[in-house]
């Protein structure tokens, strides 16, 4: 049970990594600001989702 757990852990971990990443690029490719970027990386899948569906 504790490997699942691990796994588990390490796909979110991952995933929330991807998404900050994600949004950071995407906020900085479109408004060119550290500053927004860093708040988009700070909502990450959500503003990435917002892209997706405003876009």
């Amino acid at each position: 049970m504790a490997q699942v757990r691990s796994v588990s852990y390490s796909a979110t971990k991952a995933g929330v990594g991807f998404g900050s990443a994600l949004a950071i690029a995407i906020s900085w490719s479109l408004h060119k600001s550290i500053l927004w970027a860093i708040i988009h990386g700070f909502l990450s899948w959500f503003y990435v989702i917002y892209y997706a569906l405003t876009r």
